[in-house]
């Protein structure tokens, strides 16, 4: 997709976001919310936001970090000195013209700069003031740090990974950030709702471990209601709570993963013997020897074999891509999930858009991420109606890029 600043406005045209948010959570929140319309404004420190100097794999394309243009499409960057005074002052002077403040720093800091929600509310009482931290806002843990991987270890979610006897493993992606994330635009739209309703505004408060727990609620209420800890399998299982034939397999040129399907049945298809009277899906008695009997009959074929054999008798079962198979299967290309934008200094971006679709109001790239401080005159004159020589005022004294 292109880059368009004039493309019909999608769903939220016309809500305004004040964004005070840095690396993972908190970004992926406001572009899913820039994604669907809304006019996200990044404040950024006057060196750039974390992210920025930051990159999976240290990949970073013309200098620039390629997880920041992951994760900062269709926003206006504003570079800002916070800790001066007359910098605190202009981001007030935006506050009466948005509609919500979205900040993950940690539990205090917004307030220690002066720009706590107590503060905001007095200038907007319709302001939706979003918090998110990463162990709570109250309790022993608040001075704690919140990184995504720590957050996976203390909820559960490590130990449910990996085999039996061996190390416990954590997500290989942000399960805990982007989680978070998706909590975050739909606490702030329902935020937004329901000021529209009333006419007053109100602070919202997340954490990731919150969130990721939200997110494990079936393994965590399992064992709260006396399903028992979870047991890793030795094979691959797909999961702890879960027995044969659910599980990933490996083929004769690749891997196969199979859903919950009547043991009989997958047996029968693959040609294996001795389950004809078990037409469980989730046999849980010496499931590792029979994942690993099954195993034996699945090397015979390949994949794509597999897939048309047992596809044909609505077994659920799907191949295990690589990346690179991802992005040219025809199912992904018909859902246009993959998009792409011109970057200014980047070039051509490839990144995954968003997963929604509106039939009246589509969303749509509108902007590339920005450049640290691109927007700052234009966001100080629109929004807090300061003149051309405040603004270089500003940025002569430091307190703005």
């Amino acid at each position: 997709m292109n880059t368009n600043t004039n493309t019909q406005d999608g769903p939220l045209a016309g809500i305004t976001i004040l964004d005070f948010c840095q690396l993972a959570q908190g970004p992926f929140a406001t572009q899913i919310l820039g994604d669907m319309g809304a006019d996200i404004i990044k404040i950024e420190p006057i060196k750039g936001e974390w992210m920025r100097s930051f990159s999976l794999n240290n990949h970073y394309i013309e200098g620039e970090s390629l997880s920041f243009l992951t994760m900062n499409r269709n926003k206006r960057s504003v570079a800002m000195d916070l800790k001066k005074p007359a910098a605190l002052e202009a981001i007030k002077r935006l506050v009466p013209r948005v509609d919500a403040v979205v900040e993950n720093f940690r539990p205090g800091v917004m307030d220690r700069l002066g720009l706590g929600y107590e503060t905001l509310k007095e200038i907007n009482p319709r302001l939706v003031f979003c918090a998110s931290c990463g162990l709570g806002h109250e309790g022993p843990y608040v001075k704690r740090p919140g990184q995504d991987m720590l957050i996976q270890a203390m909820s559960g979610l490590a130990m449910l990974n990996g085999r039996d006897g061996e190390s416990p493993y954590p997500a290989p992606y942000g399960a805990a950030d982007f989680s978070t994330g998706l909590h975050i635009a739909y606490a702030v739209l329902a935020g937004i709702i329901r000021c529209q309703k009333d006419g007053q505004g109100q602070r919202i408060d997340l954490n990731l471990w919150s969130s990721l727990l939200h997110v494990l609620c079936q393994e965590v209420n399992t064992y709260l209601n006396g399903g028992g800890l979870p047991i890793r399998p030795s094979s691959a299982i797909g999961s702890p709570y879960l027995g044969s034939p659910y599980g990933i397999y490996a083929t004769q040129d690749g891997h196969i993963a199979l859903g919950m399907n009547p043991l009989n049945k997958v047996a029968l298809l693959i040609g294996a013997a001795g389950y004809e009277d078990v037409s469980s899906s989730n046999v849980m008695e010496n499931r590792d020897a029979i994942h690993d009997d099954l195993a034996r009959y699945f090397l015979a074929r390949t994949t794509a074999d597999w897939l048309d054999i047992l596809l044909a008798e609505d077994i659920w079962c799907a191949p295990v891509n690589s990346f690179a198979q991802l992005e040219t299967d025809p199912q992904v290309v018909a859902n246009k999930i993959l998009q792409e934008f011109d970057h200014p200094v980047a070039g051509r971006i490839k990144v995954v858009g968003s997963p929604t679709q509106f039939s009246r109001t589509p969303t749509s790239i509108r902007r590339p991420p920005p450049q640290l401080g691109e927007h700052t005159a234009e966001v100080l004159r629109e929004f807090a109606g300061m003149s051309n020589e405040e603004i270089q005022n500003l940025i002569n004294e430091g307190s703005a890029k």
